[in-house]
């Protein structure tokens, strides 16, 4: 073959390839068309801390895989300098989130529900994609999660009545008993349900005027990942929720060391763990919530009683006011 019949033949091969493309249906986003064999944005998985997302200053991040065993993302992997940043971030909005009326505070968490609603779909691929579940199931636990966000913004100026109480007393004197935030909350999300177990975790913490640190799900990030997107467009107050993922044996240490911190929710925690957890967290007398003593793994997170005006109660410290009668 000559030359020139083989440069014919190439641009034949050529043209018939572009022909192939050409006939193929374009992508649309937005409405806009774009070209079939566009390559996607890569998402960049960062921390969630102040309001902002800043990269791990570690620099460092871990694999996320599927429960079909794929590779999903790159997450964060988080420091001990992260959580001390997460913490000084919720040290510092929690006053003035604890100030907000319980009113206010219920319109913005039913604001985090509307958010939700708007990136369902979104929701639901990542929880499909973590968790293993089918459409249904995974529709499911989402619908919960965005439910649950609407049900304590609803106790949220009720709780009180609940908790509280006005004390009979034999005097001259009314005696009250009401329910304030402890301050600073670390939460140890459940490993499992990585957006609902969350969700049902974080919602009693942050309703009664809590600041939050929240250590992810360490093999299902990606969901809590996207519920901070929700956070940031939403009227929540830059601090008053953080979170960080990363390898747990890594910060939950530390989450229940810091004596900055004045409660820990290990509900998301083993047995084993959360012994060793509370033996560090005795230091600073946080409260200390305990997981399930059947253990998780039997744990029914659509279940009423994941739901309750009483885990309210977990995270409020009670002050006790007494007032005189008349003059």
């Amino acid at each position: 073959m000559s030359p020139r019949t083989r440069n014919a033949s190439r641009a034949t091969k050529r043209a018939s390839v572009l022909d192939q493309r050409a006939a193929q249906p374009l992508a649309t986003t937005n409405g806009a068309r774009a070209q079939s064999d566009r390559i996607g944005v890569r998402k960049t998985y960062k921390l969630y801390i102040g309001g902002a997302f800043p990269r791990t200053e570690s620099g460092r991040s871990y694999e996320v895989f599927g429960a079909k065993g794929e590779l999903l993302a790159n997450a964060s992997r988080g420091t001990r300098k992260d959580i001390r940043e997460a913490v000084r971030a919720a040290r510092k909005a929690q006053a003035a989130w604890g100030a907000k009326t319980a009113y206010n505070r219920s319109q913005i968490l039913y604001r985090i529900a509307e958010l939700m609603e708007g990136r369902r779909d979104q929701f639901v691929a990542e929880v499909m994609a973590a968790e293993g579940m089918s459409r249904a199931r995974a529709t499911r636990a989402v619908d919960a999660a965005i439910d649950r966000w609407v049900w304590y913004a609803g106790w949220a100026d009720k709780y009180p009545q609940l908790i509280g109480t006005v004390n009979p007393v034999a005097g001259s004197y009314f005696n009250f008993s009401v329910p304030e935030p402890t301050g600073v909350v670390g939460v140890i999300a459940p490993e499992e349900s990585s957006l609902l177990g969350l969700v049902s975790r974080l919602a009693p913490v942050i309703v009664s005027g809590n600041a939050a640190v929240v250590i992810a799900s360490e093999s299902r990030p990606l969901p809590a990942v996207t519920l901070t997107e929700v956070l940031a467009t939403s009227d929540v107050p830059g601090g008053v929720v953080n979170v960080v993922t990363g390898l747990r044996r890594e910060l939950v240490g530390h989450l229940a060391g810091h004596m900055d911190v004045n409660a820990l929710d290990a509900f998301g925690a083993s047995s084993d763990e959360a012994a060793t957890l509370e033996e560090v967290a005795v230091e600073n007398v946080k409260r200390f919530v305990r997981p399930p003593t059947a253990g998780l793994a039997r744990y029914d997170w659509m279940a009423d009683s994941a739901q309750s005006p009483y885990l309210v109660g977990e995270y409020v410290e009670i002050k006790t006011v007494w007032h005189p009668i008349g003059s």
